[in-house]
């Protein structure tokens, strides 16, 4: 057993060894580096207040049985809004006679992440409370008065048509991009949608250009509707990558399944090259020398909206997939699963809520590296975030003291090992950084990049995929000329 003290009012901790450890001084001198180097919670949970607070925290390699599915979901309870197998006839019918509030890809894809639970402990869309402390404290006050990180407004806008349809309405059906009712919203409260507001604090600009703003909120209406969530079945999108959507509730089967004693996720929107296989080999090391005895990756690609320049998903995946085969990842040591959310790129905002999600997933490590979910200024010549604050915010971040935050070392293409290496400033000229930026120039371009960057097979499907782009280009450029 050790202890850790950790006061807000102090900038380090003290690890006690305890007096009847069976490891020896130098193992847990190891350990200190290794926990040094993460420099963020290692074990336990920290709690930031006045006064310094003790905890007792378990070796992993203690007797106890350790699963990764005990750490809790925020609110103690994992959330699932599908409606009962034998009420769902009931609620169908009912939902026949409520107002209708139709749906957009994107909207459908928040209902996806409430009715599992990533979103835990909320139960529907956000009511004008929960927004608020959503949109100005990036966390959300439960009733027992403790408080779970919430960064990111989860919402429905509706137009003034809509609104005056639903009237005084108490409940609401929705209706998917397809036309099927999916669901329903209960004891609804629709509010106004200051759009100005919620951009302005959500991604700290207004400038024209942000991804999200242009497909999203920009043409939503001008009211959002809140209320508590019922989906007759689970969301699928028939795209033959379902299997791939695991529930936070599955995923947790998953690793007691396994018997995790650590899940480590890993998040990502493009394609996996070598530098981040060996970011996550190494980590999976380094948990193995720290006592843990069967640490789980989390291998979580974004499955929701992205920009139109990514990867697109499917082609994502398949690519994912022969990264397994080669053996770059280990396929008994990592599991690969969807996170259903849409993309915001909003920076140290969103990467809170990439992380929480996680909690609510099973893991008890995230992996986070260079300018979490950021991207270059719409309008200028700039990141729009300082690359360095995404892991300094989670380190801090109000309801993510349960999480065990892993900032990662930086990767780079080592020209004289001719692989992916961890970067040595001894060495900056004899390295190469392969932005993912660059990386799709490369396969758009059908150049090559250097040996060692990502496995071929990987490659492939990329560059197979920007042919395939190019090809449709050309073929839609001879219809325009056809038809002019």
């Amino acid at each position: 057993m050790s202890l850790l003290i950790r006061s807000s009012y102090v900038s380090h901790f003290t690890l006690f060894q305890p007096k009847n450890s069976k490891s020896s001084s130098s193992s847990f001198t190891n350990q200190i580096s290794f926990v040094s180097s993460f420099n963020h919670k290692p074990f336990v949970n920290l709690v930031y207040k006045k006064n310094p607070i003790m905890q007792s925290v378990s070796s992993p390699s203690s007797s106890m049985t350790v699963k990764s599915s005990l750490i809790d979901p925020d609110g103690g309870e994992l959330v699932e809004l599908v409606v009962p197998e034998s009420e769902i006839g009931a609620k169908k019918s009912e939902s026949e006679t409520m107002p209708k509030v139709k749906l957009t890809k994107i909207d459908l894809e928040w209902v996806h992440v409430i009715s599992e639970g990533w979103a835990s402990p909320l139960k529907g869309f956000m009511r004008e409370d929960e927004y608020l402390q959503s949109l100005h404290f990036n966390s959300l006050r439960l009733k027992d008065g403790t408080f779970v990180n919430m960064s990111l407004p989860i919402v429905l806008a509706i137009d003034d048509e809509t609104k005056e349809q639903i009237g005084l309405s108490q409940n609401v059906a929705l209706v998917s991009p397809q036309g099927d009712i999916i669901g329903s919203l209960r004891s609804v409260e629709i509010y106004k949608h200051n759009k100005e507001e919620r951009i302005a604090r959500t991604w700290g600009t207004t400038s024209p250009g942000l991804p999200y703003v242009e497909e999203y909120i920009a043409p939503s209406g001008n009211w959002l509707i809140g209320g508590d969530l019922e989906v007759f079945n689970p969301i699928k999108y028939n795209d033959g990558l379902d299997h791939y959507r695991l529930s936070p509730k599955q995923l947790r089967k998953e690793f007691d399944k396994r018997q995790a004693d650590a899940v480590f996720a890993f998040q990502l929107r493009n394609p996996v090259h070598n530098g981040h296989a060996l970011l996550m080999n190494d980590t999976r090391k380094r948990l193995l020398e720290m006592g843990y005895k069967n640490p789980i990756l989390l291998l979580h690609p974004l499955g929701g909206f992205t920009k139109a320049d990514d990867v697109p998903l499917d082609v994502r995946m398949e690519q994912h997939s022969k990264v397994l085969e080669d053996g770059v990842l280990d396929p008994e040591t990592t599991i690969v699963s969807i996170f259903p959310s849409p993309m915001h790129y909003a920076g140290p905002t969103e990467v809170q809520w990439h992380a929480k999600a996680r909690i609510n997933a099973g893991a008890n490590f995230y992996i986070v590296g260079r300018d979490p979910a950021g991207m270059g200024h719409p309008t200028e010549k700039r990141d729009l975030y300082d690359p360095d604050h995404g892991k300094k915010v989670l380190s801090m971040a109000p309801g993510l003291e349960k999480l065990n935050i892993l900032p990662f070392r930086v990767a780079a293409y080592d020209t004289i090992e001719k692989k992916m290496a961890f970067f040595d400033p001894s060495r900056a000229k004899e390295f190469l950084f392969i932005s993912g930026t660059k990386m799709r120039t490369y396969a758009r371009t059908g150049e090559n990049p250097p040996d060692g960057f990502m496995c071929p097979s990987g490659w492939n499907v990329l560059v197979k995929y920007y042919e395939s782009l190019q090809e449709s280009e050309e073929s839609s450029k001879q219809q325009a000329v056809a038809s002019a």
